[in-house]
């Protein structure tokens, strides 16, 4: 078929310039139009085609309705010749309704969606008013629709109703029914508290029986205790005259020996056998520790973290570090995150835990000290995989602990007397360490002294 050439104005051009819409085209309609002109696009050579839908050329007709709907709209449009060939081919695969469209009397039993849809590739004469019945009679159509939606969605919510009524009325038996066992258990209860308050009054009067009984035994003790007391009066006279007998068979043994004083040194060296046998029996190991050992005090020559904390060190002096950590056993806690965001926080916060923890394990080695650094954990979804290096423990504060917490818990943890030094600038973690014993230090201190072994 000759195909007339792109200059040349096509017939139904003066229609068109007649006939304009004077308003959008129904979403509907719109939407039939795309697909017909996405189906007859593959009718068409790339060289027929409008330089901005080549590329669409191989695209399948759901893939061209989809991504270029709009440039063919436009296309259709504003290119009289492309909508020409599109209705050409429109034309071919419909030829019966495209006909009835073009002569102006579309059926009645067709969609009218389609008509409009074709009418406005067609152009016909009249074809705007076949493109406005069509929008009417779409909404006219989506209105149906929706009053039958609205019609179902009544009926739906007033059987949801009538459930929930019927519902209703089966709770509010149950309800009846849990109210009535209700009063009946309160009624038992009722009747229990009754019985309960006679045992009690029965029990307090038990109470006062056996507290007279009590009185009556502290009387007949005392009477115990004063016959005891008659007693031992009477053994310590005896004993007194045990004892002068005693001494008077000491001058006599020390005259010469008698049968007594054999008598008396075989029942010495019979109690000396039997108490080195219970030595042995017992097994009790030698004394190591007297009982001036255990009285907390000051050795002299040791120092504490007060009495480094009295020496004319500036605070931010990182000698005073020094001090702290040559302490006997000194034990240095470091609150992770506030130093390193104190000392680099622009870094990520894996490579801020990485240089603050090998500082650390150098100034481990370098002083012996327990090193321990605490970073918070709470609001981490997984655990950290992370080596702890020689010498410092790593610690993460567990989900709803913060790390202040944590770091406080260590310090309660440790012994009274042990150099404890906290390393933090947070004000409240150190006011809190400082009253459970430990010694607080800024966070400027410890990356001076960090920056200086470096």
């Amino acid at each position: 078929m000759e195909q007339p050439d792109r200059g040349e104005e096509p017939a139904g051009g003066t229609a068109d310039a007649a006939e304009a819409l004077d308003h959008p085209l129904p979403d509907g309609v719109r939407r039939r139009v795309v697909a017909l002109v996405s189906d007859a696009f593959g009718g068409l050579t790339v060289a027929e085609l409008p330089a901005p839908l080549r590329q669409y050329a191989r695209f399948t007709p759901s893939r061209r309705a989809k991504f270029a709907g709009n440039a063919m709209a436009a296309a259709l449009e504003s290119d009289p010749l492309f909508r020409q060939r599109i209705a050409e081919r429109l034309k071919e695969s419909q030829p019966e309704l495209a006909g009835a469209v073009e002569s102006g009397a579309p059926p009645a039993a067709a969609d009218p969606v389609d008509v409009a849809a074709l009418a406005y590739v067609l152009r016909p004469a009249g074809w705007v008013k076949l493109v406005g019945a069509a929008g009417e009679e779409a909404q006219r159509a989506d209105a149906e629709r929706a009053d039958e939606a609205g019609r179902r969605e009544v009926e739906r919510l007033r059987a949801e109703l009538a459930e929930a009524r019927a519902l209703t009325r089966t709770e509010n038996e149950q309800l009846r029914t849990e109210l009535e066992a209700a009063r009946k258990e309160a009624e038992s209860l009722q009747r229990k508290l009754r019985s309960a308050l006679s045992d009690v009054k029965r029990g307090e009067a038990a109470l006062r029986r056996t507290r007279g009984e009590i009185d009556g035994i502290r009387a007949e003790a005392a009477a115990h205790v004063s016959a005891a007391e008659s007693e031992t009066r009477r053994l310590k006279a005896r004993l007194g005259e045990t004892e002068a007998a005693l001494e008077a068979s000491r001058r006599a043994a020390r005259e010469g020996r008698s049968v007594e004083d054999m008598r008396l040194r075989l029942l010495l060296d019979t109690v000396l056998d039997a108490a080195q046998g219970l030595r042995r029996e017992l097994a009790l190991p030698p004394v190591s520790v007297h009982p001036a050992d255990t009285v907390d005090a000051v050795e002299p020559g040791r120092m504490t973290p007060k009495d480094i904390a009295a020496r004319a060190l500036s605070e931010t002096d990182p000698a005073l570090l020094d001090q702290l950590l040559a302490l006997p056993q000194a034990h240095l806690v470091v609150d992770g995150y506030n130093v390193t965001k104190t000392g680099y926080p622009t870094m990520p916060l894996e490579k801020q835990r990485l240089r603050l923890l090998g500082g650390l394990s150098a100034l481990a080695a370098r002083t012996g000290a327990e090193v321990t650094c605490v970073f918070d954990g709470a609001e981490l979804a997984a655990p950290v995989l992370l080596a702890p290096p020689r010498g410092v423990r790593v610690l993460f504060s567990k989900p709803g602990v913060t790390a202040d917490e944590l770091i406080r818990q260590l310090v309660r943890a440790e012994p009274p007397g042990r150099p404890v030094v906290v390393v933090s600038t947070d004000r409240e973690v150190a006011d809190g360490v400082a009253k459970a014993g430990a010694r607080p230090v800024a966070s400027a201190l410890l990356l001076k002294r960090l920056s200086r072994s470096s």
